[in-house]
């Protein structure tokens, strides 16, 4: 175990230089604060499908799904039905429509997007916006942490504090240095290295069991593995479980770091070979998540129900892996980690800077004072999600469900139908965003009968219900876009 210890340590080392070395890269190619944010609109679709990919994918599909899976069989696959389905709309009806217009509006953040495209004198529309992505982002951040928090006390036995300091000042550095370039560059390097981990980790895990028992005779003896409607207590899924599943997949609308990509990109012609290469890859992941988890099944012996269930990808390469492969595996939750986090902390800086700095305080800031801000939030960002990561019995998919509710529910109907609705308002659009955010809020923590749904699936039918009669109330009093 020491040597396995050994060469992952040298190979994190080198992983982690190496993404460094692209945020050097970056920080010289970064000449203004369109660089800094969002490339200056010249990413190329094979960059910004695997950097939507990675950074929407985080330690959740390689620790919390297949966790999930290996808790509740078959049963969680929904999940992954979900989410795809989610990101083929996403990239089908908001990815190009929000490239042109995001561009004919010369808006590069989500905020501004929403405040040039209904004319907004009053800017509660930009702050309110600003506040949310904030909030829930800072949640997503901590969620991120956790997860690398696990991995290195896992791999190294370190300390778990240690451990959540070490992978948060990984991020920090690259992010601070590179902006947008280094984590489109990145999250690109990174989305590759998870894909070949997933799929890899399940093909050992199965051709390690014994010759004389399949894979699928092995969980059909255990119970309800294989089962699609029970999960493995012997519970059947319930219509509000299946239906709050689903619910996961409403979210992608509203996923600032997912948006930014799509107004990053070089072309809106590049759109229909960048969702290509997204789908593929967001279903080839998500199918081998699913397979790990089932694989953690029948290769850990013990009491699963008191087992980590969040640490079943690193128990199947601590098993079944030699010390070289095992140690690129395990990088792969680095990536998968940093290329979230990275996300997070790049769009809350953009917040900051573009939303807050320049709008509310200061507008005429330079352009190198502005990015010399967003460094210092990125720092500023990380440190205070460090303290709240420390609690290491937090749950990487209970934060994320929470901040991914947060932001569907309160971005996602407005996003939709401000591409798609010319007599949407601007007050529609506030009314919306505030009573999708508030409701996902308020839902959580009321529990019982109805309340027991996910709480994106009402925030995100209340914010659209907000939306059109606000909209349809204040249509005869504000100009439309």
């Amino acid at each position: 175990m020491e040597t396995q210890q050994i060469v992952v340590g040298v190979t994190f080392a080198i992983y982690i230089v190496a993404m460094l070395g692209i945020g050097v890269y970056a920080y010289f190619k970064t000449k203004n604060l369109d660089d800094y944010l969002i490339g200056g609109r010249n990413m190329n679709f094979f960059v910004t499908a695997l950097s939507a990919c990675a950074s929407d994918m985080s330690g959740w599909l390689i620790m919390g799904l297949p966790g999930a899976v290996f808790l509740g069989g078959l049963s969680e696959i929904w999940i992954g039905v979900a989410l795809l389905l989610g990101i083929i709309l996403n990239w089908q009806f908001v990815a190009k429509p929000l490239r042109v217009q995001s561009e004919e509006l010369e808006a590069i953040t989500i905020s501004e997007y929403f405040e040039k495209r209904f004319k907004d004198k009053t800017r509660l529309l930009r702050l309110i916006t600003a506040i949310v992505i904030l909030v829930f982002f800072f949640i997503y951040t901590i969620s991120g942490l956790v997860a690398g928090g696990k991995l290195f006390n896992s791999v190294f036995n370190v300390d778990y504090t240690t451990a959540v300091v070490i992978s948060g000042m990984a991020v920090v550095i690259y992010t601070s240095v590179g902006g947008f370039i280094a984590v489109s560059w990145t999250d690109m390097v990174q989305g590759l290295l998870m894909l070949v981990a997933l799929v890899a980790v399940p093909i050992f895990a199965i051709s390690g069991l014994d010759d004389s028992v399949s894979f699928v005779q092995a969980l059909e003896a255990k119970n309800n593995a294989l089962s699609f409607f029970t999960n493995m207590k012997g519970e059947a899924v319930t219509t509000i479980a299946l239906i709050s599943t689903f619910g996961w997949g409403l979210g992608y609308f509203g996923m600032p770091h997912i948006l930014t990509r799509f107004m990053a990109i070089d072309s809106a012609d590049s759109i229909k070979k960048a969702k290509r290469t997204a789908i593929i890859w967001s279903a080839f992941s998500l199918g081998a998540a699913i397979l790990v988890g089932l694989s953690g099944i029948v290769a850990i012996q013990g009491d699963l129900m008191n087992f980590d269930s969040e640490r079943v990808f690193i128990n199947l390469i601590q098993m079944f892996f030699h010390p070289i492969p095992a140690s690129i595996c395990l990088a792969a939750i680095l990536a998968a980690i940093m290329s979230t986090a990275d996300s997070q902390l790049l769009v809350c800086t953009s917040v900051i800077t573009e939303d807050i700095y320049r709008t509310f305080f200061k507008r005429d800031a330079t352009e190198k004072e502005l990015v010399n801000i967003g460094r210092v939030a990125v720092v500023v960002i990380a440190a205070l999600a460090m303290v709240f990561a420390l609690d290491e019995n937090s749950k990487v998919m209970g934060l994320v469900s929470y901040a991914w509710a947060g932001f569907g529910a309160a971005f996602g109907p407005a996003m939709i139908l401000s591409l798609y609705w010319k007599k949407m308002t601007g007050w529609g659009a506030f009314a919306g965003i505030m009573v999708g955010a508030v409701t996902v809020v308020v839902w959580k923590n009321i529990s019982g009968g109805i309340f027991d749904v996910y709480e994106i699936i009402p925030a995100f039918i209340l914010s659209t219900l907000s939306i059109w009669l606000i909209s349809k109330m204040t249509q005869k009093s504000l100009a439309e876009a």
